[in-house]
């Protein structure tokens, strides 16, 4: 009997380790597009997140720049990239004008994983490593909604989305204090 109960006990635990592991924000949404037009979508990135992208977004090891106004700034670097199936961005640097942990994201994973759902094209979006306990979570949670089931949706489904837009003055601002353009 006692033997049951820890077997028991460890089954509950390990299921509340994976409820507890799920925390990480992630959205999902089905197209009718192929597997290869929404992994081309989801490489355009300034086509759906920001115009505001110095660098390449398109290859495996490839690093690019993010900025929008002085809210934030990050460097990704592309960690995995199969075509049609996934895309992963790993966070190198990251600065929030609006948390006290200004490097919030750093280290945190950006994943698009791309399967095929009752003769459609699933999309999930995860951002492993933004949990609840961060203090954007909500922000950053919002945010990404907006960008992915909002932006970049549409990118894939009319072939236009709603990146922010470009801003030259941020360009000059960031040459001129070395931000993250090197």
């Amino acid at each position: 009997m006692k033997l049951l109960i820890i077997c028991l006990t460890t089954i509950v635990n390990l299921s509340n380790l994976k409820t507890m592991q799920k925390q990480d924000y992630t959205i999902t949404f089905r197209v009718d597009q192929s597997p290869a037009q929404v992994f081309e979508a989801i490489n355009n990135v300034r086509g759906w997140w920001s115009e505001q992208i110095d660098g390449p977004t398109d290859k495996l090891n490839a690093v690019f720049n993010y900025h929008y106004k002085d809210v934030h700034r990050c460097k990704m670097k592309i960690v995995e990239f199969i075509p049609d199936k996934k895309v992963v961005w790993l966070v190198l640097e990251n600065h929030f004008n609006f948390t006290k942990d200004k490097a919030e994201w750093v280290g945190t994973k950006i994943s698009f994983d791309i399967s095929q759902k009752d003769g459609k094209t699933q999309l999930t979006f995860t951002h492993v490593g933004l949990v609840p306990a961060y203090e954007c979570y909500l922000i950053c949670a919002d945010a990404w909604r907006n960008y992915i089931v909002g932006s970049l949706k549409s990118l894939i489904e009319t072939g236009k989305g709603n990146p922010n837009p470009y801003i030259p003055a941020i360009e000059s601002a960031e040459k001129l204090k070395g931000g993250l353009h090197e």
